[in-house]
């Protein structure tokens, strides 16, 4: 059973990474290559509402936290794997949002691995 602080912890994680995957979305539509972000903005913008979801879920005390924070870490890392090609490139958003992603997938996976009643 997770207390309220570890509730709490991943909630906020999963805003954080929300947030940062929007920046970053943001971001890689300012850049000269745009269409060469495609991927990045769409895996960008599909963390964050799952993200959201998944924090939305967990303050309702979800019967299906579980299953959203495992569904959660999965994107998060796909995520922070597209955004890691880009940071290699100079993209400091990217960077930002690879890390932030690998953050909120270890908490997330974390949160999956223990039985919500």
């Amino acid at each position: 059973m997770m207390n309220e602080q570890q509730y709490q912890e991943c909630i906020n994680a999963c805003m954080e990474c929300a947030n940062t995957c929007d920046y970053c979305a943001s971001s890689c539509l300012n850049e000269a290559n745009v269409s060469d972000l495609r991927n990045c903005i769409r895996l960008d913008l599909e963390c964050a509402a799952i993200c959201r979801t998944a924090a939305e879920v967990m303050s309702l005390n979800g019967k299906f936290s579980e299953q959203l924070c495992a569904v959660c870490a999965e994107v998060c890392n796909a995520c922070a794997e597209e955004c890691q090609r880009h940071a290699e490139m100079g993209m400091e958003h990217c960077r930002e949002c690879a890390e932030m992603c690998r953050k909120c997938a270890t908490v997330c996976e974390e949160m999956a691995h223990h039985t919500v009643k």
